[in-house]
């Protein structure tokens, strides 16, 4: 079974493995023999008045990535002000009291830094990267911005045109209506419900007076994390960090535990719309990060995947681009989608391929290929500064911590055949499916047979 794109040369997915394996090794991120020990030992651990800090020092580095993190993520707000972390931390990003919006944005031009924010149902970001040279003058800019921002109502008023535009053009494309809708059928009762980009409704009402309030609430050392990758001194770090942070107050947060998704019973949602194809998507649990089965569960789906591909693309031809694919929340979904006009027959073929896991081990020839191809595209995803960043913030704020960063290909080699069929029966089940088309084209009883 091929899992590297036919459109690769060998030679090209040979320059390609040998510029990641080496790269990988330089970069202290290879694992085994000793490698994750050395690895950790790259990444220096402090704490400024409550703040944790993690700093992973990337030897030749020629640029440094930081993140500020707000723990909480979707629990941090309600239906009724959903959005309001995003807003804030976007405007946030515009200008701060130092530096107003044109001479903010003029320095982060002349040094080609960057500045921006990001959320997320598990935790939001405001970021920053520069070249080593334009780090002190960048870092200026990124924590006066974060810990005193403009919010002028200039900022605020093009921000949140910004965001009632993209909300608005959400129910342009069927991909994202359908996500809309899985968002809707499967998040029922649910924090990750309070979607971190709000609503128009949600961000229509927001005053400039609430980004300050909820700005000067999220600013606790108890509430944040502080990530950095690049090639500085770990003194001179956390010098600048205490200088930056460190007169901000503890606080008492304490992060609350999320409730489990709801997967008691196979559904079928569907929203009519004239499309020429039918647009569904099969969501079903998956473990998070913290749990036993991840790794496990990664496996499978990547066979899955493949297997998908090939049966319904490559054999017959129902659809140009099925998928299977697992999210990385904590209260994480794996599903399958398929964009097809005969969407019965695409679905019970790709239920089919999950019977056949659940009933048999995968064959050794298929899975003995597979962790190599599965690690390399893994990796080839830690490349940048900012993907290490966000890699080290999602273990420590909801994998257990960062060290388990580097635990990930040893339990991806542990993984075997009977491991893949175990989670398969265990998992892919109880598929609830949302489907955006014709409801006459969809035969509910092929759609809940799993």
């Amino acid at each position: 079974m091929n899992f590297i794109s036919t459109r690769q040369s060998t030679i090209g997915r040979f320059i390609l493995l040998l510029f990641v394996s080496l790269s990988l090794v330089s970069d202290g991120f290879a694992q085994g023999n000793g490698g994750k020990s050395d690895a950790e030992s790259l990444v220096t651990e402090f704490d400024v008045n409550g703040l944790k800090v993690l700093y992973k020092r990337r030897p030749n580095a020629p640029t440094v990535s930081a993140g500020l993190f707000l723990r909480g993520g979707a629990r941090n707000f309600s239906a009724e002000n959903a959005g309001i972390e995003a807003m804030m931390l976007e405007t946030a990003a515009e200008a701060s009291k130092k530096f107003p919006r044109e001479v903010f944005r003029k320095e982060l031009s002349r040094m080609g830094s960057s500045i921006g924010a990001g959320v997320n149902p598990d935790f939001s970001v405001i970021s920053m990267a520069s070249t080593r040279q334009n780090f002190d003058r960048t870092w200026e800019l990124f924590t006066d911005a974060a810990l005193n921002p403009a919010f002028t109502p200039e900022d605020f008023a093009r921000v949140k045109d910004k965001a009632l535009v993209g909300l608005r053009n959400r129910s342009i494309s069927p991909d994202n209506v359908l996500n809309i809708q899985q968002e809707r059928v499967i998040y029922a009762n649910h924090p990750y419900s309070n979607d971190p980009s709000g609503t128009i409704e949600t961000i229509g009402k927001l005053k400039i007076e609430d980004l300050r309030d909820y700005h000067q609430k999220m600013m606790q050392t108890s509430r944040l994390l502080l990530v950095i990758v690049g090639d500085l001194e770990p003194a001179t770090i956390k010098k600048q960090v205490t200088e930056a942070f460190g007169k901000l107050p503890q606080g008492s947060y304490k992060e609350q535990a999320l409730p489990q998704l709801s997967f008691t019973q196979a559904t079928v949602d569907v929203t009519q719309r004239s499309l020429p194809t039918n647009y569904v998507k099969g969501i079903f649990p998956a473990p998070s990060i913290t749990d036993p089965d991840y790794h496990a569960m990664r496996v499978a789906i990547t066979i899955l995947q493949s297997r998908v591909y090939q049966e319904v693309r490559v054999r017959r031809n129902l659809s140009y681009a099925p998928n299977a694919e697992m999210g990385d929340l904590a209260a994480n979904t794996a599903n399958i989608y398929v964009t097809a006009v005969d969407a019965n027959q695409a679905v019970k073929v790709m239920l089919s391929e999950i019977e056949d896991m659940k009933r048999s081990p995968v064959s050794e020839d298929i899975f003995g290929g597979l962790p190599g191809f599965f690690l390399t595209t893994y990796y080839l995803g830690q490349e940048t500064n900012s993907a290490q960043v966000a890699e080290l913030a999602r273990y420590e704020l909801i994998g257990g911590g960062w060290r388990n960063a580097f635990d990930f290909l040893d339990k991806i080699r542990a993984v075997k055949p009977e491991d893949v069929q175990r989670v398969s029966q265990k998992y892919m089940k109880n598929i609830r499916f949302v489907v955006i088309g014709d409801p006459t084209a969809v035969n509910k009883e092929i759609f809940l047979r799993n």
